[in-house]
């Protein structure tokens, strides 16, 4: 091109740049900065984000903090603390074999899960090898919602085949709360949800809000008494004025993932990707998980009919063939041992640490890990972690003692008093 070919282009470009509005062009310069999706709350929730910290959770800006996240957990554990959990991905699963259905696809036996009922499960490929845990929730003899951590609808649809079922993504549809904390029961009682009470833990029920209804179930991610609240996503705004009204005398603050992290840590629970990988996104072959590596064993139904891995989950029980364990450890001094290295004897790894803090409740250092048998297993003394500490602008090593201790951490007699403390 000659040069003044060149330039004529390169004016053209110019004036067709200053043609577009200075917001506009600001825009497209940070698009693939910006997180695309709000969740129905976005505007409450970008209303009280004073820190700006935020994550792309499935595709939406979700917060990892909104003011404080030391303040935010002790909101969990001291009062009402309310979480979006609108990005969590949500299946309607409904039709006359919508029980044979999910029996077939998950670990435990759907037969025994009430109408009304919640209960927490996983499924598998058919290697055994877990592809996400979740919540399935009955809401009628023939009509179920699946809520977890990853997208499955290809595969869900590919299973259906030959059932009498509908399957549908119901994530944008369907907004979510949690509200969880000791004065959490009282929140909602004061908002007028009556008969609340009456839940049970991993009960569900629907109630009347703003000219349509709410599905509330007595379920969360803290191991702290707690609720779940579903309403349709135009309803959203709604409910969560409702929630921040009512629970203005009782303390309750919005709060970001940092904070329920954790609480769920401090509860035993894990997280998929992240204290394990799941069987879509492990790239090496070693790195998938089974139910009984990642303490998912109980969930399994053997007097069940088949259901996805069945054959080689019993495989591997019989000849021996599990590699790993999921473990709680117990860490001394108070510098938590995230991604830190488990050592067996100070000297042969072991395993690695998945999620750790210094627990305010339970007043130790916890930690959640992933070991190779034996260690773990049969073989629990003499565990060490390698700790990596910043003291003054420089990484000081810290090998420390570790020992294998039941999970959760803490447990909490008001999570299933019933009925609920009114605090």
């Amino acid at each position: 091109m000659s040069q003044l070919a060149d330039a004529a282009l390169h004016g053209a470009i110019m004036t067709h740049q200053a043609s577009i509005p200075l917001t506009a062009r600001i825009a497209a310069q940070s698009h693939f900065r910006t997180l695309r999706l709000g969740t129905p709350f976005q505007p409450r929730l970008d209303a009280l984000a004073k820190t700006q910290d935020w994550y792309n959770w499935a595709g939406y800006r979700a917060p990892h903090s909104l003011w404080d996240e030391e303040l935010e957990y002790f909101a969990i554990r001291s009062q009402a603390a309310l979480f979006d959990i609108s990005p969590m991905t949500k299946y309607r699963i409904e039709g006359p074999d919508a029980q044979a259905f999910l029996d077939r696809v998950t670990l435990r036996d759907v037969t025994k899960l009430r109408t009304g009922r919640v209960h927490y499960t996983a499924w598998c490929d058919d290697e055994g090898f877990v592809l996400d845990d979740g919540t399935l929730f009955r809401l009628s003899p023939t009509r179920f919602r699946l809520c977890s951590q990853e997208r499955h609808l290809p595969w869900l649809l590919d299973s259906a085949l030959g059932f009498d079922v509908i399957v549908e993504e119901e994530t944008e549809a369907v907004a979510g709360l949690a509200l969880q904390g000791p004065t959490s029961f009282a929140v909602l009682r004061d908002a007028g949800f009556a008969g609340v009470e009456r839940l049970k833990i991993f009960d569900l029920a629907e109630f009347p809000h703003d000219g349509g209804t709410a599905i509330i179930s007595r379920t969360g991610f803290t191991g702290d008494l707690g609720y779940e609240l579903f309403v349709p996503a135009e309803k959203a705004l709604s409910l969560w004025d409702r929630l921040m009204t009512a629970g203005e005398l009782r303390g309750i603050r919005a709060i970001g993932y940092t904070a329920l992290n954790r609480a769920r840590l401090e509860a035993g629970l894990i997280v998929a990707n992240a204290d394990f990988t799941t069987a879509e996104h492990a790239i090496r072959a070693d790195r998938s998980r089974m139910p009984d590596e990642i303490g998912l064993g109980f969930m399994i139904d053997l007097e069940k009919g088949h259901f996805n891995g069945r054959r080689a989950i019993l495989e591997a029980r019989a000849k021996r063939k599990l590699r790993h364990v999921l473990v709680g450890l117990e860490i001394e001094g108070n510098i938590p041992a995230e991604h830190a290295i488990v050592y067996h004897r100070e000297s042969q790894e072991v395993g690695l640490v998945s999620a750790a803090m210094w627990s305010p409740m339970a007043k130790r250092n916890i930690a959640i890990a992933s070991l190779a048998r034996p260690y773990g297993d049969t073989v629990v003394e003499d565990l060490w972690v390698e700790i990596y500490a910043m003291r003054e602008l420089q990484y000081q090593k810290l090998m420390k003692r570790a020992k294998v201790v039941a999970r959760p951490f803490i447990k909490l007699d008001r999570r299933t008093a019933n009925p609920p403390a009114d605090f």
